[in-house]
């Protein structure tokens, strides 16, 4: 495993890049995953203007205003944080990467770096906004496509997701949440993740964007699915490579075809650090030199391989399921039923009797998906459906 992308880097080039240290080899899929469906959910929404399933809408904007007092406070504080860590992290490397998360939620920082950050960010929107000021401002209504809008939506699904995920991370786990309520800055915030918490909450903030600019929710939900899917394939990714528990129940026998580690893995250098010592004479990460005590399956990879597959679905039917709607519910029934068959041999906290909270979130998502393809084509919109595709 590779708890960071340094660590890969050192393991598979032998490259020692210290500064790496802070990028999380799981955040750094995710960053992947929301690349990756900004780019098709900004085809698919040019797609559907071009037949005609949705259409660009307007905003009027004011055009020669100086630099508001909001403004230049949100960048003199992003400024301050980044210049405060940033010039610290330079002048003491070696301290700083010892212990990567303890330094990024502790109170250590230059406040040098940070003022000059703060000054530097401040001045460059003030210059910029100087710049561009007019005598005069004007009112002016422009025209957005809806493609323009796919990097809000995105910036909307990044933001909502992980707070979702967290909350119901807490929601699962009570204790940490006691714990984080006791010590606002402990060092696990960014750790334990649901990723339904994370689908959930993150759909249900794009939907309300799609409703306040104008968009048909369940067209621009069907623009977003395939790339959802996909995204979630990518994030799995992420699970696997920095072993970050993630995984499934203990199998010690090795099922076949494939190679072993498809049926049988033990997470070596997990990125929370479970398990026994490793002693065998495999790579031994400083501060992550476990590996676990029994085999298991490998779930992430399992998760990988059937939304990719899924996704392959999605996208070969998008131009051909009518009408509005249709991919995003069948998107539901099938993450719903994919995450209920993994959950069968798959670590999670049960909620009561043998159920967990992710089985009864995907029973959901199948009734949902079921009902919702069900009441789409009992009631199609003709004048919404897609059906005047353009070639």
């Amino acid at each position: 495993m590779y708890p960071t992308l340094y660590h890969a880097l050192l393991d598979l080039t032998g490259i020692d890049l210290p500064f790496l240290k802070f990028l999380n080899s799981f955040g750094f899929f995710v960053a992947v995953a929301f690349v990756v469906a900004n780019r098709l959910l900004t085809a698919e929404l040019r797609r559907m203007q071009a037949n005609g399933s949705l259409k660009p809408s307007t905003r009027t904007i004011t055009i020669g205003l100086p630099a508001s007092p909001g403004e230049l406070a949100l960048q003199a504080l992003l400024g301050f944080v980044l210049g405060w860590k940033g010039l610290y992290l330079m002048m003491h490397s070696a301290e700083a990467t010892a212990d990567t998360k303890a330094f990024l939620f502790s109170g250590t920082g230059s406040v040098v770096g940070g003022v000059l950050g703060a000054l530097a960010l401040a001045g460059l929107v003030w210059w910029e906004k100087r710049r561009q000021r007019l005598d005069k401002p004007r009112t002016e209504t422009v025209v957005i496509a809806p493609a323009e809008h796919a990097g809000a939506i995105t910036m909307t699904a990044a933001l909502w997701g992980v707070i979702g995920a967290k909350l119901f991370h807490w929601l699962e786990n009570p204790d940490e949440l006691a714990a984080f309520l006791r010590d606002p800055g402990g060092t696990d915030l960014f750790t334990g993740l649901t990723m339904y918490g994370g689908l959930i909450m993150a759909g249900a903030m794009v939907m309300r964007y799609f409703r306040r600019h104008g968009m048909p929710a369940l067209a621009g939900a069907d623009a977003a699915a395939p790339g959802v899917m996909l995204a979630y394939a990518i994030g799995r990714i992420g699970c696997q490579v920095s072993g970050d528990g993630d995984w499934g129940i203990v199998n010690t026998t090795f099922l076949g075809p494939g190679p072993r580690w498809l049926w049988q893995y033990d997470y070596p250098n997990n990125v929370n650090g479970i398990g026994i010592a490793l002693t065998d004479g495999r790579p031994c990460f400083e501060g992550y030199c476990t590996a676990l005590p029994e085999t298991v399956f490998p779930t992430p990879l399992y998760e990988t391989l059937a939304c990719a597959l899924l996704f392959a679905v999605l996208w070969a039917l998008r131009t051909r399921l009518r009408p509005m709607g249709a991919i995003f519910f069948l998107f539901l029934l099938l993450n719903g039923l994919e995450r209920f068959w993994i959950e069968k041999i798959r670590v999670n906290v049960v909620l009561f009797g043998d159920t967990t909270q992710a089985e009864l979130i995907a029973v959901l998502l199948m009734l949902a998906g079921a009902a919702g393809l069900w009441m789409v084509h009992r009631r199609p919109n003709p004048a919404n459906d897609g059906s005047s595709t353009a070639h």
